[in-house]
C-alpha cells in the first residue's frame, strides 16, 4: 500500500530526521555533546514557547513554524542519542583510567570456536595499586583454555588490564571486523590464557536473560537427544531458537547462494508462525467476556518471551513489536497504517540502541517489510488468476519478488552476490519451514516422552534434511548465483533510486519518473564501465598481510597469480586472500606454492627470483639462500620473512618489504637502517600500482 500523502504516514516522516541525526552521531563520534545538547534545548524551548504563545502571537497564521522546528529537534535528538550511547564518550570508560586489574561481568553467552572461548564483558571496576574505581565500557575477551568452556553469562571475572585495540582490515576487500565491533560499542579486546583470569562471582547479569539463555541451552540439548544428524540439529537450533553457535560455514553458504539465508535468522516470518499457532491455540477465549483482551495479553507476553529466548535480535524485536501493536489495534478495533507501525517499532528500538541502525539484519529486515507493504500489492496486481491455488501461489511469488527487489542493492553491497533462483528456493521451502517450525515448537513445548518426542524429532530431522537436499540441488544448478558483485556506495544508492522510481512509475504512470530512472541507470552503467576499464588495464603487485603466512598477488588485468603458503580451501585464504582477488576484479587466477617456478607472459619465477613485467623482486626467507645470491644482481623489491639474515650492503638501493612473520626486534633492527622499507606487520597490505610499470 502506498500512502497518497505524508499525512497518512506521519511517524515515517518524523523518523527520517531522527535517522539522519543518528547517522551524524556515528559519522562524527567525537562531536561536542554539550553543543548538540544546547542546540536541542534551544530548539525545544522555542518550540514550547511558540505553542504556549499560539494565540497571542498569531502563530496559527504560520503553521509551517512547527514543522520547521520539529525536524531539527528530532535530528538533534538522534545525534545526541548516538553520542551518548557511544561508550568512548563516557569519562569513566576503562580505557581512560590507569589499572592493573579489571573486574568484568560476562554480558553475552560464551561461544566456543576452535580452541577459543569468546564473549563480551562489561567492565565494572578498575583496580590500581589496590584501589578500586567504578568504570564502564565493553571488552571483547577471548580465552584459550579448556576450563573456560564452563564459563556462563553473569559470571564475574578478575582479569589483568592488558588489552588492545581491534585490528582494522589489513587487506583489500577484507571484512572490517573493527568497524563491526565498533557498531556494537566494542573497541578493545583481550586475549587470556590459563591462569590469567579468576572467577570472582556469579549472578551479576540480568536474571531474566540468564534464565532465558539457560532455558535455550536446555532446549538445544533436547533437540540433540531426539535428533541424530549434527547439521539438522544445528539448523533446527538456529531456525527455531536463534542459536547459531553450531552452524557451519558450508550451511550458511548454501542458504546464502539460494536466497534463503533469511530463514536462518529468526525474524518476522518465524514470529508470525508463532503468532498463528498461539492465535489458534487460544481461540477458545473469544467466547468469554473480556476473553479477547486476555487472549491479546497472553499472545503478546508469549511472543516477547519467544523474542527473549531467541536473543532479542533486531528482526525479532521489530516483528514482536509490530505484531504487538497490530494485536492491540485489532483487540480495540483500531486501524493503524502498516508503515506507521514499522516506523514506531524502529523509533522504539533506536531509542534503546541507536547503533542498531548499522546492523545489517536491522537494515535488511526493515527494508524487506517496507518493500512488502509498498511494493507487494503492485507486483501482485501484475497478474490475476481465477483459480484459488494459482492465486495463492502468485501471492507467495509476489511476496518473494517484492522482498528480494528492495533488499537486493543492500545485500549485494554487503555480501557481493545475487541468488538467481531465489523465487524457486523460497517457494520450495514454504512447506518444509512450516513443518519444521510447528514440529520443533511441539517437540520443545511438550515434556520428554519416549515415543512422541522421538517421532517429532524424526519428522523434524527429516524435514530439515529434505529441505537441505532441495536447496543443495538449486545451489549446484547452473548459474545459481551471480557472485563477485562489488558495488560502491554511490552505485547501490543509484540502484535504490532506479527501483523506487520504476515502482513509483508503475503506480503513478508519470513520464518524468521513467526519465529519471533511465538517467540513474545511465549513471550506474557509466560507473560500472569506468571500474571495468580500470580493472582491465591495471597491473599491480599486492603484498598481503597474512600475519604468520605469506601471500603475494600479481594482477594483470582480469588475470592474476597468487603466491602463498595457504591452500585455497583454508579459512584464512577465504577471509583475506579471496576478497582481495574479488575486490580487485581478478576473475582468472592460479594459486602457486612459494617454492614453485612459474613461466607466464607477464610473470617469471625461478626459485626465489621473480620478474613481473619490468620489475624484479627477490623473496628472501633463509640464510643459505642469501649467501648464494650474487651481490651485483639488480633487484627493485626485496621481500623478507622468517627473520632471514641480510647485511646492509646488499639491501642498499632496494625497497624492503618486511613480512608480518618477522619478530618485532628483527623488524626494529631493519627499520633503523637508512633504506626505503614497508612493514606489513600490523599495517595494511603494500600495493605496487600499475603506474610504476611500462
Amino acid at each position: 500500500m502506498i500512502a497518497n500523502h505524508k499525512g497518512e504516514i506521519p511517524v515515517v516522516v518524523l523518523l527520517l530526521p531522527f535517522l539522519a541525526g543518528i547517522s551524524s552521531g556515528l559519522f562524527w563520534p567525537g562531536s561536542n555533546i554539550y553543543f548538540v545538547l544546547s542546540a536541542l534545548v534551544l530548539c525545544s524551548v522555542l518550540f514550547i514557547g511558540l505553542n504556549l504563545a499560539y494565540a497571542p502571537l498569531s502563530v496559527y497564521k504560520a503553521r509551517w513554524l512547527g514543522g520547521v522546528l520539529i525536524y531539527p529537534i528530532l535530528f538533534l535528538s538522534g545525534w545526541l542519542a548516538a553520542l551518548q550511547h557511544n561508550e568512548l564518550n563516557k569519562v569513566n570508560h576503562f580505557s581512560k583510567l590507569p589499572a592493573q586489574y579489571l573486574i568484568a561481568n560476562i554480558t553475552s553467552e560464551p561461544k566456543v570456536k576452535d580452541d577459543l572461548v569468546r564473549f563480551t564483558a562489561q567492565i565494572k571496576q578498575t583496580i590500581n595499586n589496590g584501589q578500586a574505581k567504578a568504570t564502564s565500557g565493553t571488552l571483547l575477551i577471548a580465552i584459550k583454555d579448556e576450563l573456560a568452556k564452563n564459563l556462563y553469562y553473569g559470571e564475574q571475572l578478575l582479569i589483568p588490564a592488558k588489552y588492545n585495540t581491534i585490528d582494522p582490515p589489513f587487506n583489500p576487500g577484507e571484512f572490517n571486523y573493527k568497524q563491526y565491533l565498533a557498531n556494537k560499542n566494542v573497541y578493545y579486546q583481550a586475549f587470556l590464557y590459563p591462569g590469567h583470569y579468576k572467577i570472582a562471582g556469579s549472578g551479576k547479569g540480568n536474571a531474566i536473560v540468564a534464565y532465558a539463555l539457560q532455558l535455550r541451552q536446555n532446549l538445544v540439548e533436547k533437540l540433540k537427544i531426539n535428533m541424530h544428524d549434527t547439521t539438522a540439529i544445528a539448523i533446527a537450533s538456529t531456525l527455531i531458537l536463534g542459536y547459531k553457535a553450531d552452524l557451519s560455514n558450508d550451511v550458511l553458504q548454501a542458504y546464502s547462494k539460494t536466497g534463503t539465508i533469511h530463514i536462518l535468522s529468526v525474524s518476522g516470518g518465524h514470529v508470525a508462525i508463532v503468532y498463528l499457532l498461539l492465535n489458534w491455540a487460544l481461540s477458545f477465549l473469544n467466547g468469554y467476556k473480556k476473553g479477547k483482551v486476555l487472549k491479546a495479553v497472553l499472545i503478546i507476553a508469549l511472543i516477547w518471551g519467544y523474542a527473549l529466548l531467541t536473543g532479542f535480535s533486531a528482526p525479532v524485536c521489530r516483528a514482536a513489536l509490530m505484531i504487538s501493536l497490530v494485536i492491540s489495534g485489532k483487540t480495540f478495533s483500531r486501524y493503524i497504517n502498516s508503515l506507521n507501525l514499522l516506523a514506531v517499532s524502529a523509533f522504539a528500538l533506536l531509542i534503546y540502541d541507536p547503533f542498531l541502525i548499522t546492523d545489517v539484519g536491522f537494515q535488511l529486515s526493515y527494508l524487506a517489510v517496507g518493500g512488502l507493504v509498498i511494493f507487494q500489492p503492485i507486483v501482485y496486481s501484475w497478474l490475476s488468476f481465477k483459480n484459488r491455488l494459482a492465486s495463492k501461489l502468485w501471492m507467495a511469488c509476489s511476496v518473494s519478488i517484492a522482498a528480494q527487489v528492495i533488499t537486493f542493492p543492500l545485500s549485494a553491497y554487503y555480501f557481493h552476490q545475487f541468488p538467481v533462483y531465489f523465487l524457486l528456493s523460497n517457494l520450495v521451502i514454504i512447506i518444509p519451514v512450516s513443518i519444521i517450525m510447528y514440529t520443533g515448537l511441539a517437540l520443545l513445548a511438550l515434556p520428554q516422552m519416549a515415543v512422541i518426542s522421538k517421532a517429532l524429532g524424526y519428522l523434524l530431522e527429516h524435514s530439515i534434511l529434505l529441505m537441505n537436499k532441495l536447496l543443495a540441488f538449486i545451489e549446484h544448478s547452473p548459474y545459481a548465483a551471480v557472485d563477485k558483485i562489488w558495488l560502491s556506495k554511490i552505485e547501490y544508492l543509484l540502484l535504490y533510486a532506479i527501483i523506487i522510481l520504476i515502482f513509483y512509475f508503475l503506480h503513478a504512470k508519470k513520464a518524468w519518473l521513467i526519465r529519471a530512472a533511465l538517467s540513474c541507470l545511465l549513471l550506474f552503467c557509466i560507473s560500472v564501465s569506468i571500474k571495468k576499464i580500470e580493472a582491465d588495464t591495471t597491473r599491480s603487485v599486492t603484498f598481503l598481510n597474512l600475519r604468520k603466512h605469506t601471500g603475494i598477488v600479481f594482477k594483470n588485468g582480469a588475470n592474476g597469480v597468487v603466491l602463498s603458503d595457504l591452500p585455497e580451501n583454508d579459512k584464512s585464504f577465504k577471509y583475506s586472500v579471496q576478497p582481495a582477488l574479488d575486490s580487485n576484479r581478478i576473475y582468472h587466477y592460479t594459486v602457486y606454492p612459494l617454492n614453485q617456478n612459474i613461466q607466464l607472459p607477464y610473470l617469471l619465477k625461478n626459485g626465489n627470483f621473480i620478474q613481473f613485467l619490468n620489475k624484479k623482486m627477490l623473496v628472501l626467507n633463509d640464510a643459505p639462500l642469501y649467501k648464494s645470491i650474487p651481490r651485483q644482481i639488480t633487484i627493485d623489491y626485496l621481500f623478507i620473512n622468517n627473520n632471514a639474515f641480510v647485511d646492509t650492503g646488499f639491501i642498499k638501493n632496494k625497497t624492503l618489504i618486511i613480512a608480518g612473520d618477522n619478530t618485532d626486534s628483527y623488524i626494529k633492527a631493519l627499520t633503523q637502517i637508512n633504506v626505503d622499507y614497508k612493514v606489513l606487520k600490523r599495517n595494511k597490505a603494500f600495493i605496487i600500482s600499475s603506474k610504476t610499470y611500462k
